[in-house]
């Protein structure tokens, strides 16, 4: 039976794993209306991105700047090889990011077998909080994660390409007019989505294990939170992951860890029943 302690800090934790995942998915979809299958399996290329780079250079940190950067080049191709050709058509796009995370999930399957991975803890350690032991690396974990949240925050409401951002969310035609190039926008918006998936997956990955498949569950959770939350709203994004955070994490601990991510499909359907469009609606992000 985990303890109190315990199960507020994996609700805190996943839940800001969980805000840092989605929020890229919806960022995509705010800007440009159409929906990243490949959003996953970017988590995957993270995790991946800094074992290897770690088992090479023997730095975690090494590791955790090509979290970031292998998945920000990778969407950036993506986007200008295959997705803005197609970014008119929300179908097409939904089958090309589709093929692209199953070659992925092939790719890594091909290049490092289908044996579970341990990435290295950012840092060692555990501390005591109220007789429970906790790792110190999920609590960096949740704390780096937090940061990047805030950061988006400011980065969209406070930035000049943050509001350009926002404007082409809400018109691409509006946007042109005062100027706004709604391609560079996107590409932006792409990017953003690969680093935010990338270093999720190297800290899904610090605590837990990495395996080719890992991007799977946290996409349905995102898909879910994103739906939850209102398609294209960031502070909808972070209320709906730590919903299902909690409601997962109570499933889990008090039903069966079989349940896993059942919780999350129960609070889709009933949302798309009574609120199709979800708690803050469309806009990208409020203030």
């Amino acid at each position: 039976m985990v303890s109190a302690i315990g199960f507020a800090t994996n609700v805190l934790l996943l839940g800001a794993l969980y805000s840092l995942i989605a929020i890229g998915f919806t960022l995509i979809f705010g800007v440009g209306g159409v929906l990243n299958l490949a959003h996953g399996a970017i988590l995957t290329v993270g995790a991946y991105s800094a074992y290897a780079v770690n088992a090479a250079t023997g730095s975690i940190y090494a590791g955790a700047v090509a979290a970031a950067v292998v998945p920000a080049v990778f969407s950036l191709f993506m986007y200008k090889g295959l997705i803005s050709k197609a970014r008119h058509n929300p179908v097409t796009v939904l089958i090309l990011t589709l093929v692209i995370s199953i070659i992925i999930e092939q790719l890594v399957l091909i290049i490092f077998g289908g044996q579970e991975l341990v990435v290295s803890s950012l840092v060692g350690g555990q501390i005591e909080i109220l007789g429970d032991s906790i790792r110190t690396n999920r609590i960096l974990v949740f704390a780096l994660s937090w940061l990047l949240i805030g950061g988006m925050f400011y980065f969209v409401n406070r930035t000049r390409t943050g509001q350009a951002i926002l404007a082409t969310s809400m018109s691409d035609k509006g946007a042109a007019l005062v100027g706004i190039d709604a391609e560079q926008t996107y590409t932006y918006t792409w990017v953003l989505a690969g680093i935010l998936a990338g270093l999720a997956g190297l800290f899904l990955a610090s605590f837990q294990t990495a395996n080719p498949l890992m991007g799977r569950n946290p996409l349905l959770l995102s898909f879910a939170i994103v739906v939850i939350g209102g398609l294209g709203s960031i502070r909808g994004s972070v209320i709906g992951a730590y919903l299902i955070s909690f409601l997962d994490q109570m499933t889990v601990t008090f039903i069966s860890e079989r349940l896993a991510g059942v919780s999350a499909l129960v609070v889709l359907v009933l949302v798309l029943l009574i609120k199709p469009e979800g708690l803050f609606g469309r806009e990208l992000v409020e203030e």
